[in-house]
């Protein structure tokens, strides 16, 4: 592509991810942000988008149309909840644009409606951007199989009073990897709750256990007990950046492919677990 830099608009720019996504767009060489939109509701639209951000004028004026996002040869990158993000969705197909997803909490039929779309446009969904912990998903998915059925395995997480979401997506995308390593359906193993007399606790079951308070950007601990030992894996995140830089990675990626549905697998070109 030469020069061309990747043009990349930010839905739900006025958030705190939103601005963290403007700042990792203007500090990679090979971005430029086009468009930003916001809820029209919001009092944000009509500011400036890089001197909300704090990176200085860039001539992109925060809309609160999000139609206005979307063109043939964009990447869209999308931060926000699920049900505004399948709207942002279709109309990503009806304009021919490419989206990076890191919005949590679809259910089964909107992850659905998000492999249908990518039958017609390029998207790259997961559970999370940062390159350690889809490093981390690896790592876990091979102590689970080396230690098979000898441990019990429960996934820890921790994040911010704000999210709105439990488990965090990256804990189901643990437990998902962690499940396929062995043989398991995550759906028919996972217990997300524990409370008065529960009884001897089946091995072969994944617990995840929720934790909300304060400030945490967010903490995951996948842990492998056994009799006599226990192995964690364990990644913290410091800042939101780390998932910016990785969704803006991923946009650089998807720029021009084909249509389909990726992973940070492919981008990181770690292959499939």
């Amino acid at each position: 592509m030469g020069t061309e830099r990747t043009e990349i608009a930010v839905v739900g720019a006025g958030g705190r991810m939103g601005r963290m996504l403007i700042q990792a767009i203007q500090a990679h060489a090979a971005t430029r942000l086009v468009a930003a939109t916001e809820h029209p509701e919001s009092p944000l639209v009509g500011r400036e988008a890089g001197e909300l951000a704090g990176v200085g004028h860039l001539g992109v004026i925060l809309s609160g149309d999000a139609g206005s996002a979307f063109q043939p040869g964009r990447v869209v990158i999308d931060f926000t909840r699920p049900a505004a993000t399948l709207a942002h969705l279709e109309q990503a197909v009806a304009q021919g644009s490419a989206m990076v997803i890191g919005t949590t909490g679809f259910d089964a039929a909107g992850r659905e409606q998000i492999r249908l779309a990518a039958e017609k446009i390029p998207i790259v969904f997961a559970p999370n951007f940062s390159v350690g912990v889809n490093l981390m998903f690896r790592l876990a998915a091979e102590a689970a199989r080396a230690l098979g059925e000898s441990v019990d395995i429960e996934i820890i997480e921790a994040h911010h009073r704000h999210k709105i979401d439990a488990p965090s997506g990256t804990a189901l995308g643990l437990g998902q990897a962690i499940a396929a390593a062995v043989d398991r359906n995550l759906q028919e193993v996972a217990v997300y709750g524990r409370e008065g007399e529960t009884g001897a606790r089946d091995r072969r079951t994944i617990g995840f256990a929720t934790v909300r308070g304060g400030d945490i950007v967010g903490d995951h601990t996948a842990l492998f007990a056994g009799d006599g030992e226990r192995l964690e894996i364990t990644h913290r995140a410091s800042s939101r950046m780390t998932f910016a830089q990785g969704a803006v990675r991923a946009a650089v990626w998807v720029h021009g492919r084909s249509a389909g549905l990726f992973g940070m697998n492919d981008i990181l070109g770690f292959g499939s677990s």
